[in-house]
C-alpha cells in the first residue's frame, strides 16, 4: 500500500489546457473517487497517475517517490479498464496469471496468487473458461482478479462499471467496496456516476473543467456543497435550485417567501441576489405554506416522487410512502430552514 500525492498538476494538448494546477493527497489505504461530467479531466488525471499520459507540469508521488518519469510498469500500480481488456485466446486462469508471467514469477507464486484472487472474487469455477464464455460481470471480475494478483501499491479503476446493466452495476459496486475493505489497498476510482461515488468513496474529488470544485466525504458534499456546481451534481434526484432575492430575513422567489438558515441570515445582505436550493427529500406536504400544483405523480413503492409547478419553475419532491395527491391538484409545501442551501448568484459560492 502507498500514499499518493498530486502537486500542481497541469496537462495540455498543444495549446489546449485540460487540467489547471490540481493538487491533493490520498492517504495510504484510502478509497478516493474522482467524479465529474464528461470532459472534466478525471480520466486524464488517472492516466497520468498510471503513466499512460505525460505530465505537462507538476509532480505525482507514489509512496513518497516522484514518478513523473517512471514507466507505467515500474510504478507498482494495477489498472482496471472500462473495456475489461482481456485476452480472448487465454483462459481466465491464463489472463489472471499473465502479468506475473511477464515478470517471470515462479510457478508456485503464480498459482498461489491466482488461486487467492479467484477465491476472493468467486472465480474458481470459471478458471478454465475463455472470456467469450463469460457474462459482462464475470469478465469485469476477471479484470479485477488480474489486478489483484499483481499485489500493487495502488489500484486504479477507470469507469469499470459503465458497460454493465443497472442491476449488475449495483452488485459490482458492493463487490469492489468489499474488496477494498478486505485488501486495504490504496484505490483511485474514476466515474461520472455520482451514485457510484457516494456509495463507494471514503472521499470524493469533484472535478469540473480541469479544476477541483470540492473534496470531502460523501456526506460532507451532500450536506454542505461548497458551490452551486457541487450542489447540483451530487444527489439524486438533483437538488431543486431557483433564483431569488434576500428580503427581510427570507428569500423571495416563485411568488413565495422561503426561510433562510440562521448562518445565512447572519451574512446575507438585503436585496442580495441568490440561488436557493432545497433537496427533494427535504420538502414536505403541509396544511398551509407554499402553494404548488402537482404535475406528475411517480410512485416507486417505498417512496413517491412528485413533480410540482411553482410559478415559472418546476420542483421535485420525494416523500416516503404513498400520497393521495393527483395531477392538477394544489398542495402546500413546508421545509426546515436549516436544510436549505443558499448560494451567491454572482459567484455561485455557498453562503454561511
Amino acid at each position: 500500500m502507498a500514499a499518493v500525492s498530486f502537486h500542481d498538476i497541469h496537462k495540455a494538448y498543444g495549446k489546449v489546457k485540460v487540467i489547471h494546477g490540481i493538487g491533493f493527497d490520498i492517504a495510504d489505504g484510502e478509497f478516493v473517487v474522482l467524479v465529474g461530467p464528461s470532459g472534466c479531466g478525471k480520466s486524464t488525471l488517472l492516466r497520468m497517475l498510471a503513466g499512460l499520459e505525460e505530465i505537462t507540469g507538476g509532480e505525482i508521488r507514489i509512496d513518497g517517490k516522484v514518478v513523473n518519469d517512471l514507466e507505467s510498469k515500474d510504478r507498482d500500480i494495477a489498472m482496471v479498464f472500462q473495456s475489461y481488456a482481456l485476452y480472448p485466446h487465454m483462459t481466465v486462469r491464463e489472463n489472471m496469471a499473465f502479468s506475473l508471467r511477464l515478470r517471470k514469477a515462479d510457478r508456485n507464486t503464480t498459482e498461489e496468487r491466482v488461486a487467492n484472487a479467484a477465491r476472493i472474487l468467486n472465480l474458481g469455477p470459471l478458471l478454465e473458461r475463455y472470456p467469450r464464455e463469460l457474462s459482462g460481470g464475470q469478465r469485469q471480475r476477471v479484470a479485477m482478479g488480474r489486478a489483484i494478483v499483481r499485489d500493487p501499491k495502488v489500484f486504479l479503476f477507470d469507469e469499470p462499471l459503465s458497460n454493465l446493466d443497472a442491476k449488475l452495476r449495483v452488485a459490482m459496486r458492493a463487490e469492489i467496496k468489499a474488496l477494498h475493505q478486505r485488501l486495504k489497498t490504496t484505490t483511485v476510482y474514476v466515474t461520472h456516476d455520482q451514485i457510484e461515488a457516494m456509495t463507494m468513496a471514503d472521499r470524493i474529488v469533484v472535478m469540473h473543467d480541469g479544476i477541483i470544485e470540492q473534496i470531502g466525504t460523501p456526506l460532507e458534499l451532500f450536506d454542505h456543497p461548497a458551490n452551486l456546481f457541487v450542489a447540483q451534481f451530487i444527489g439524486s434526484p438533483a437538488m431543486n435550485v431557483f433564483d431569488g432575492t434576500v428580503r427581510d430575513g427570507a428569500v423571495e422567489a416563485l411568488g413565495a417567501r422561503w426561510p433562510l438558515p440562521a448562518a445565512v441570515a447572519a451574512v446575507a445582505a438585503q436585496g442580495q441576489a441568490v440561488h436557493y436550493g432545497i433537496r427533494p427529500t427535504d420538502l414536505m406536504l403541509a396544511d398551509g405554506g407554499i402553494a404548488g400544483q402537482v404535475v406528475v405523480v411517480e410512485p416507486t413503492g417505498a417512496e413517491t416522487e412528485l413533480l410540482l409547478q411553482l410559478g415559472d419553475a418546476q420542483l421535485v419532491m420525494v416523500m416516503h410512502g404513498r400520497t393521495t395527491a393527483r395531477p392538477d391538484q394544489t398542495v402546500h409545501l413546508a421545509l426546515d430552514a436549516e436544510k436549505a442551501h443558499v448560494f451567491d448568484a454572482a459567484s455561485g459560492q455557498r453562503l454561511g
